[in-house]
């Protein structure tokens, strides 16, 4: 369970939030959820995504739930850096896509006094470890770890298990393209074959 942060109204200090996990697993939703309450606590708020993510609209960020909030997409990394710099509240969606200075804006901002909240994936669709995410996790203070639910053995989804042939690293989808899977059935259809 995830508690807010409680603020030392002599000096304001920041700190960065990961939520990770699978496909179809609520990472969006629980960062949206985030981002309405500090909105809701009149904090100034901006939510980044990046631009190659145009599944389901250009410019808002929305979960798979189509709850969606407004948010500013972006190249790079460092145009956060520029465009957030006045902000109390930052939203990161999909950060697996950033480049590598993702980890260090992210520490900027957080160093800065700014509270970043940021999602991604943790693992591609091979297991392995996604781009910048596991830095981002290690220099978190909170990291959040959400589930989905593997529809074909009814435990905890852990993966996100590719169901085309494509090999490429990145590839935009949805239930079109991954499904969410326990260990035991990525084992058995990935790892052995």
């Amino acid at each position: 369970m995830f508690l807010e942060n409680t603020i030392n109204h002599a000096k304001q200090s920041g700190w960065m939030e990961v939520i990770c996990g699978s496909m179809f697993s609520g990472k969006t939703e629980e960062l949206i959820r985030r981002l309405r309450r500090a909105e809701m606590a009149g904090q100034k708020v901006e939510i980044f995504k990046p631009k190659i993510d145009t599944r389901y609209d250009d410019v808002e960020v929305v979960s798979h739930n189509l709850n969606k909030i407004r948010s500013t997409p972006v190249e790079s990394s460092n145009e956060i850096l520029l465009l957030g710099s006045t902000c109390d509240v930052i939203g990161i969606d999909e950060a697996q896509f950033f480049d590598d200075g993702i980890t260090e804006v992210a520490n900027t901002l957080a160093n800065n006094g700014i509270r970043v909240v940021i999602a991604g994936l943790d693992m591609d669709f091979m297991g392995r470890p996604f781009g910048p995410m596991p830095y981002l996790m290690a220099t978190a203070e909170y990291v959040t770890k959400v589930h989905a639910i593997c529809r074909k053995t009814g435990n905890l989804a852990n993966y996100s298990m590719r169901t085309t042939s494509s090999t490429s690293l990145v590839e935009l989808g949805e239930t079109d393209s991954y499904e969410a899977v326990s260990r035991r059935i990525f084992v058995e259809e990935i790892l052995n074959k």
